[in-house]
């Protein structure tokens, strides 16, 4: 899950608000054709609005590969690497190295879901409007920086509404655990076999939730609790951050070779840093590194401790006036193509999800109240992150279900895998699911970074042995590589 300019708020801790849904139709098979490295694509219709199946269709775009050992095939996976609004065909496409023990015997097969890249996208602005709306301070400490930042966020959701307003109601992930069930039934699987990381594991509970008899394994990586409040949720995420970046800089001033950890305190060093950039933005080009996408920079590099080594080269280079590699690190996250244009992940496809799924309160005060809670859990993070719920308090379109637990009766075991020190989806997060999920089995990983599945050798076997054994770990399994 992302921590962005958007994340959790205030919620009831009720049952999510059960309403009858109409049986779509039968879905068609999908007509798939080859689309080079291996790969075969093809699209599949389904209804907008699952009230009305009879209605508009959308079209979704999806990729697979075929398992390697046929006479063992199990049958298909279907993956999805979380956001909400990631791509999971970029995703696949990218590097099934660390899947190929589950190509094997499954198929493997990613979708982008509805609003995202190649599956009627919802989008919202320009490639110069989002290069604006992401490099604006979001640390609100002057009256005019506030005003400025909630104009911008005003403004980032009418364009919403401007361009994609037809779709923004049917964003929400019911709707997209509704879509997983028409892939399901088109690939002529009875039952769902699912790997989910991270928002993914949120679309999976809801998908458990609705479809419990249609489930064979759900794997799910870095898990979301739907019952936390926004704030909450946030807060968590701000702890959790921190902790991961003082372990950066714990490590980078034991090492002589970090060089950021060189003359001087590297968290003094860094504190300066980000006071200079908030008033002498670094050129670099035609563009700026501001305060606020140098920030997004060090928060992209603690998703992995794989990125600890490129930070610490962007931070040295910030530190002696030279901002590009920071900025390509924001870009990283942002998505933000050579060329200036964008994905569309924060161009509407995160929003028109998460405003749906959490939405938020528009009172500017809400969001003034949690400055001190805040500022103590994080000096760095904390201000920065205080005002991230508020674009979903201004978002156009209002959540039709009512947050709270996502109860699952009837389905077979579910695998749920927490780390210690995940900042994205804190461990707490894990531990509630576990017990809301009856039956359910919590795999526990020590250490740092967001998600297991590629980071620790034993929660990748533990959950390649379940996807396709069936063989669940032991309740209370603990991986510490």
């Amino acid at each position: 899950m992302l921590l962005v300019t958007v994340v959790f708020v205030a919620c009831t801790r009720n049952t999510p608000t059960a309403t009858h849904t109409p049986t779509p139709p039968n879905p068609g098979k999908i007509a798939w054709t080859d689309c080079s490295g291996g790969f075969q694509c093809g699209t599949l219709a389904v209804p907008l609005d699952y009230s009305h199946p009879e209605g508009r269709t959308i079209s979704l775009a999806l990729v697979r590969t075929q398992a390697k050992d046929k006479a063992a095939r199990v049958g298909s996976l279907l993956v999805n690497p979380g956001g909400p609004g990631e791509s999971g065909i970029e995703y696949l496409r990218a590097d099934i190295s660390s899947l190929k023990n589950l190509n094997q015997r499954f198929d493997l097969v990613a979708w982008d879901p509805r609003g995202v890249a190649g599956s009627t996208p919802v989008t919202c602005v320009d490639g110069p409007q989002l290069d604006a709306y992401l490099s604006i301070d979001s640390v609100l400490d002057d009256p005019q920086e506030k005003q400025d930042a909630i104009q911008a966020d005003k403004d980032f959701a009418a364009g919403c509404q401007r361009r994609s307003g037809d779709l923004l109601p049917f964003m929400d992930s019911a709707s997209t655990a509704r879509d997983m069930d028409q892939i399901r039934a088109s690939l002529g699987d009875a039952k769902l076999t699912y790997l989910g990381f991270s928002y993914g594991t949120y679309i999976g509970q809801w998908y458990a939730h609705l479809f419990p008899s249609h489930v064979r394994a759900l794997s799910l990586d870095g898990v979301v609790d739907p019952t936390v409040s926004a704030n909450d949720s946030l807060l968590s995420q701000v702890v959790g951050f921190e902790q991961n970046l003082q372990a950066f800089l714990a490590d980078c001033k034991a090492r002589s070779t970090c060089l950021f950890g060189q003359n001087g305190d590297p968290g003094t060093k860094l504190t300066s840093l980000m006071s200079r950039l908030d008033t002498a933005p670094l050129k670099v080009g035609g563009r700026q590194l501001t305060r606020s996408l140098a920030m997004t920079a060090v928060l992209q590099a603690l998703y992995s401790q794989s990125l600890w080594r490129p930070l610490d080269q962007g931070l040295t280079g910030a530190d002696g006036g030279d901002g590009r590699i920071l900025l390509l690190i924001a870009d990283l996250y942002n998505q933000r193509n050579s060329d200036g244009t964008y994905k569309n992940l924060f161009n509407g496809a995160y929003h028109s999800a998460y405003c749906l799924d959490f939405p938020a309160p528009s009172d500017i005060a809400a969001y003034d109240r949690l400055g001190p809670e805040y500022a103590k859990a994080s000096p760095f993070f904390g201000p920065w992150s205080q005002y991230a719920n508020l674009q979903c308090g201004y978002w156009p379109a209002k959540s039709k279900t009512t947050q709270g637990p996502l109860t699952v009766t009837g389905a077979p075991p579910i695998l749920l895998v927490g780390g210690t020190n995940d900042p994205a989806t804190p461990y707490a997060e894990s531990l509630s699911v576990n017990k809301q999920i009856d039956g359910s089995i919590l795999l526990t990983r020590r250490g740092n970074g967001h998600t297991s599945y590629d980071s620790s050798a034993c929660a990748h076997a533990a959950e390649d042995a379940y996807l396709i054994d069936l063989k669940l770990p032991a309740a209370g399994t603990v991986c510490s590589s």
